[in-house]
């Protein structure tokens, strides 16, 4: 069930502004609004004050749909539900299939349509009345949106990078401020302010210096790379340097492997990187090890030489960075990698552990009719031996997928634990950057285990 997104009281829709006019823009709202709700009609309002956000989003999705009247909410990047409705709009306009999902057919047709109201010297009637060309449109101040997760909890400045395709013209940039309404706190409205910074890849870049400058002195700062990341981008080299956490999202890589180790690159150079798709583990990960919390079970822990992944077909990212976690806290070492692609995509992984035993991982794309939200998501894990005396069976399942494949597979070890995973609304990507956000800096045990995974993928390199 999805959850409602509070009451959004806007204290100014997007405005556009010259790139030295952003900061005295802001001021001014505060000024006009008058931050203590002075006059007694408006509840009193906290200005961002906690810390910097900066999204970057890879592609001009939300920029289409906006400029050519489809969406009305702020181009922050993420694909909420208003978002879905505005793409299945289009493809139900167009005689597209109805996927929600910006498919490259459909950002065909967007990108076509904008060229040809461009083209005739009309713009969208979006109620803006913005000239030619422009992206000016009025946001929906009820809609749901990525600061809806953070504002709630924290003020905050959100700084958005929208790279868009075509001519390099230089860079747009609009300030707005929003604030959601929360019934157990009307009487205080916490503030998100944002800057959005339009243009081409290419000018984004040039106006880096800015953007650096437009972080909060003092606060933490966050990065968002909503593309796969890479020192080579001079803008992101930039950002990654000042920020206290880069975050990504794993679920949405294209080359799963080859994205994996250019995160491991990063650690390596000490960027501080946190992954969203890493979050989602946590439920495996804590079921894994109640399984063996029994102490008649923990030394059974030696005793498993079989690791069976299966995950939704599509993206392996979390497949294997269970298998990388798992590695790095049983002390595993990685020895050979082959793949077979097919109706089923099967890794297999052979690792030694510390006492020469040999243990064999099998990680199956398994092809799903009703694929979620997340690309990649696991369907079930079973952890069990050869040894038919051993205590250390444990089949896990998610609710959604179960254990079907797992079951009638069998094994030499019956499942002595069987265990569900709940999928849960918190795994979206709002409500898991609204979590990262409360920590920053190295985080420990991700970084070991994504070594592992590191580690695994670069024995497939070399064969």
């Amino acid at each position: 069930m999805t959850s409602q997104a509070p009451t959004i009281f806007s204290l100014q829709a997007p405005k556009d502004v010259s790139l030295s006019e952003i900061e005295a823009e802001l001021s001014r709202i505060w000024q006009s609004y008058g931050i203590a709700g002075e006059d007694g009609a408006l509840p009193a309002a906290t200005r961002a004050t906690t810390f910097s956000l900066v999204v970057y989003e890879p592609e001009e999705t939300q920029y289409l749909l906006a400029a050519l009247g489809f969406y009305k909410g702020p181009i922050d990047g993420i694909l909420g539900p208003q978002m879905k409705t505005a793409l299945r709009e289009v493809q139900k306009t167009y005689g597209l299939t109805e996927t929600g999902t910006a498919t490259d057919e459909t950002l065909g047709i967007l990108r076509e349509e904008l060229t040809k109201r461009h083209g005739n010297g009309a713009t969208a009637d979006n109620g803006s009345g913005g000239a030619s060309g422009s992206a000016s449109y009025t946001p929906d101040a009820s809609s749901p949106r990525i600061a809806d997760e953070i504002a709630s909890r924290n003020p905050c400045r959100i700084i958005a990078l929208s790279p868009i395709a075509g001519e390099d013209v230089g860079v747009k940039a609009q300030v707005s401020a929003y604030c959601p309404i929360q019934k157990q706190s009307a009487s205080t409205l916490v503030c998100c302010e944002y800057i959005t910074f339009t243009g081409t890849a290419a000018a984004l870049e040039r106006v880096g210096g800015m953007i650096q400058a437009l972080l909060i002195g003092g606060l933490p700062k966050f990065l968002w790379w909503k593309a796969t990341p890479d020192l080579s981008n001079p803008l992101f080299k930039r950002l990654s340097g000042v920020c206290n956490n880069v975050i990504v999202d794993s679920c949405n890589f294209n080359k799963s492997e080859s994205d994996l180790l250019n995160l491991q690159e990063l650690v390596e150079s000490g960027v501080p990187l946190a992954d969203l798709n890493w979050r989602r583990l946590s439920g495996w990960q804590e079921l894994t090890a109640e399984a063996y919390d029994p102490p008649q079970r923990r030394s059974a822990l030696t005793e498993i030489d079989k690791v069976n992944i299966d995950y939704e077909k599509g993206n392996s990212v979390q497949a294997l960075m269970y298998l990388g976690w798992l590695a790095s806290r049983l002390q595993w070492h990685p020895v050979s990698y082959q793949k077979e692609s097919g109706d089923y995509d099967i890794t297999r992984i052979h690792l030694v552990a510390q006492d020469q035993r040999q243990i064999e991982a099998e990680l199956a794309g398994v092809p799903v009719g009703d694929v979620g939200e997340i690309p990649g998501d696991l369907i079930a894990l079973r952890l069990n031996s050869t040894n038919p005396q051993a205590n250390c069976g444990t089949l896990i399942c998610s609710e959604t997928g179960g254990c079907m494949r797992m079951e009638t597979q069998g094994g030499a070890q019956s499942a002595g634990v069987f265990q569900q995973v709940t999928s849960l609304s918190e795994q979206k990507a709002e409500a898991l950057l609204s979590q990262q956000v409360q920590r920053w800096g190295h985080e420990a045990l991700f970084e070991e285990s994504l070594a592992q995974t590191a580690h695994i993928l670069k024995l497939g390199i070399k064969q």
